[in-house]
């Protein structure tokens, strides 16, 4: 006589999706265009790199898979990804301002998930939309793993509420395909660890790491992480791809030993251990005091100088009008192109200026002159600002301005 087996739970962490399709479509669209494609065309691949663990350890079974989108603007990407599993959840437009019903569907059936039957464990959320920073709250006070998948800039306080960032550049990576292991979410401030197979890779003698070893060393001083970064290219371009297997320029660069050290203070510095250390580091005497400071700290707009914003500006104008190039490409000439002005930004800032342009729907075309770039650029600041509740005088509104435009609007 058979007798009936008992119910068994299959391995894995139990699991639940929720994307907001046009707040992440949009962000990759200002960061990759073709990473943005397949975001939207090929939800099973990335969806697939998300559930793989080590050896299966750590394996995620995403049990709900929701998906949230206009179908008046994005309704030719649902059959990829109802053909992928996911439960589409049509959410049209509601007011003239273009405000959609994403925030209200997908909180509640965040919260019919959180109180279900099926024991959640970790809940994933696909924006960068700080909205929902107070539904993240209610997943950490049920004692639930939360992980975000940022597209674009996240606010301070959202992303210190998620117990886990997958940063744009992780997902990049996986949507293109260059990916160098499975990827886990990081845990705010710090950086994922590479596959033992890059470090090994890194550490030879390749010749962008000659070149920092050969200019940090002989460097009177700690130097600017940026210039780091520009020699190491120039020396080396395969490495502008996906720094070797790393992401990005401080984890590459900390892997490299030999008493070259790495910080992220105050824009990021790199120097040789055996002279310096970080008390070497020279006194933020250009940091921005005042109004300045508390916009950088609440919103993330990046610490820069009046002067990097203009450089910043100029370089872009003057690289739109030689012939207008995708984000990607248009962020690493910039980068260094500012860095050949002596006025060195990391490639991070840059593209989060072009994400606030793309946000505040600037087109980048050749007649764009570095004045437009600052005043689409500056507005997005002051929003960003309305939105944080920052409240100024007329005369701190002015200094705002001021630097946020690089000194463009006074002319």
């Amino acid at each position: 006589m058979n007798e009936a087996l008992p119910p068994t739970r299959r391995p894995g962490i139990r699991a639940a999706m929720f994307v907001d399709f046009d707040n992440v479509f949009t962000g990759l669209q200002a960061i990759d265009p073709e990473a943005a494609k397949r975001f939207a065309e090929d939800p099973k691949h990335w969806a697939e790199a998300l559930s793989a663990g080590d050896s299966g350890k750590s394996a995620r079974r995403f049990l709900i898979r929701n998906c949230y989108l206009n179908p008046t603007v994005y309704s030719k990407y649902r059959t990829y990804w109802t053909r992928a599993g996911f439960r589409v959840i049509d959410c049209p437009s509601l007011t003239q301002r273009g405000k959609s019903s994403t925030d209200i569907n997908l909180v509640l059936d965040a919260m019919d998930a959180l109180s279900g039957s099926v024991g959640i464990e970790e809940f994933f959320l696909a924006s960068a939309d700080a909205d929902f920073t107070s539904l993240i709250q209610r997943f950490r006070a049920a004692d639930r793993m939360t992980t975000v998948i940022a597209a674009g800039a996240v606010a301070f306080a959202y992303r210190e509420m998620a117990d886990h960032v997958v940063e744009s550049h992780d997902f990049v990576a996986i949507l293109n395909g260059t990916a160098g292991e499975p990827i886990h979410a990081v845990a705010p401030g710090n950086q994922r660890q590479a596959p033992a197979a890059s470090k090994t890779k890194t550490k030879a003698a390749s010749p962008g790491v000659r070149e920092v070893l050969e200019f940090v060393r002989a460097a009177p001083g700690p130097v600017v992480g940026a210039m780091v970064a520009h020699r190491a290219l120039a020396a080396d371009p395969s490495l502008k791809t996906d720094w070797g297997g790393f992401g990005r320029f401080g984890t590459w660069v900390s892997q490299i030993g030999k008493d070259i050290e790495y910080s992220s203070v105050q824009g990021g510095w790199v120097w040789d251990a055996k002279r310096f250390s970080l008390e070497d580091l020279p006194a933020p005497a250009d940091k921005q005091p005042g109004v300045e400071e508390q916009v950088t700290r609440v919103t993330d707009v990046p610490a820069l100088s009046a002067a990097q914003f203009r450089q910043i500006f100029q370089s872009m104008a003057a690289r739109l009008g030689e012939h207008p190039a995708n984000r990607t490409e248009l962020s690493r000439q910039v980068r260094d192109d500012c860095v050949s002005a002596g006025e060195p930004v990391s490639r991070n800032a840059v593209s989060f200026v072009l994400q606030g342009l793309s946000y505040a729907g600037f087109p980048l075309s050749d007649e764009a002159t570095s004045a437009q770039l600052a005043i689409a650029w500056t507005r997005y600041v002051e929003e960003l600002c309305r939105v944080a509740l920052l409240e100024f005088d007329a005369a701190e509104q002015l200094a705002v301005r001021r630097w946020a435009s690089g000194g463009l609007l006074d002319t």
